[in-house]
């Protein structure tokens, strides 16, 4: 987690109901960490130019701006969060990625409108935000959240290093909000592949313990799960969870090489949680808890 980051929330608007889900689940995270949130409005490169003249256009834009920092202001007076805006015209997906990599935004929060079946989460600006952007990218849906922010926190986790790496962006969010982590882990069948995540598992839970986090260890018992996404889903369902954190990529679960990463799934199918999605950085062999 050791980052620099111009401590700054991007959440994009096209000020609708989710969008503004979202703006809510940035005011808790930036008062808890006390950030700043930027709204930015991206306008579709070509939108304007192939419906409106050029002056109708610039009318659009004005009227664009004006409902903007209606929208600040109100958040202003409400949360007393400092808030900025701006507006970019280009692929949404793409100009909200490269703001937050290249200005160096602490994270991304953003709504999705919701989708089922994987040829909509390959064309849904979340998806491919999470796919391009190397900050984490915190998905909502038409679900708000509470005043408490992300108490119930469900985190998968397997064999690979990259899914290690999600434990101390959880333990940070567990802190800020008073947060119970429910690691959620299945079974190795392979009796080596098994003693390797029980250790992994074990030095999870004395990393939890050593930063007094509350946490529940839950493994599923079915042993090889057809489709570890749903298992996860599942559960943070029947827990009324807040917040799924998961990785955005090279996180190998066991049939998503067909289906597409755990994370798209997870995104896809999760509609009364957030998901937080995480860009691994290098693997480190060497890694350790």
């Amino acid at each position: 987690m050791n980052r620099q980051t111009n401590n700054n929330i991007l959440v994009p608007t096209d000020f609708s109901e989710v969008a503004d889900c979202a703006v809510k689940h940035a005011i808790n995270v930036a008062k808890a960490y006390n950030n700043e949130i930027t709204l930015i409005y991206i306008i579709e490169e070509g939108f304007f130019g192939n419906l409106f003249s050029k002056s109708q256009s610039a009318i659009m834009k004005d009227a664009i701006k004006t409902k903007l920092e209606v929208l600040a202001d109100d958040i202003r007076n409400e949360s007393k969060v400092t808030i900025n805006t701006r507006i970019e015209t280009g692929k949404v997906y793409k100009t909200i990625a490269e703001i937050a990599n290249e200005e160096k935004y602490d994270s991304i929060i953003m709504g999705s409108h919701g989708a089922s079946g994987l040829e909509q989460v390959v064309g849904s600006n979340a998806s491919r935000t999470i796919q391009y952007a190397e900050v984490p990218v915190v998905v909502v849906k038409n679900i708000s959240i509470g005043e408490q922010g992300y108490k119930k926190i469900v985190m998968p986790f397997d064999l690979t290093i990259e899914s290690k790496q999600k434990l101390n962006w959880g333990i940070s969010v567990a802190k800020k909000f008073d947060s119970e982590i429910h690691i959620v882990f299945s079974q190795e069948e392979d009796e080596y592949l098994k003693r390797k995540l029980n250790n992994n598992i074990a030095r999870i839970k004395v990393a939890l313990e050593d930063n007094d986090v509350k946490f529940v260890m839950y493994e599923f018992k079915d042993g090889i799960l057809d489709n570890f996404a749903n298992e996860v889903h599942n559960y943070a369902k029947i827990i009324d969870a807040d917040l799924i954190v998961a990785m955005t990529h090279m996180e190998k679960g066991i049939s998503e090489f067909i289906i597409g990463t755990m994370t798209q799934q997870l995104v896809n199918k999760a509609e009364k949680v957030a998901v937080m999605c995480i860009h691994p950085t290098e693997p480190n062999f060497n890694y350790d808890y």
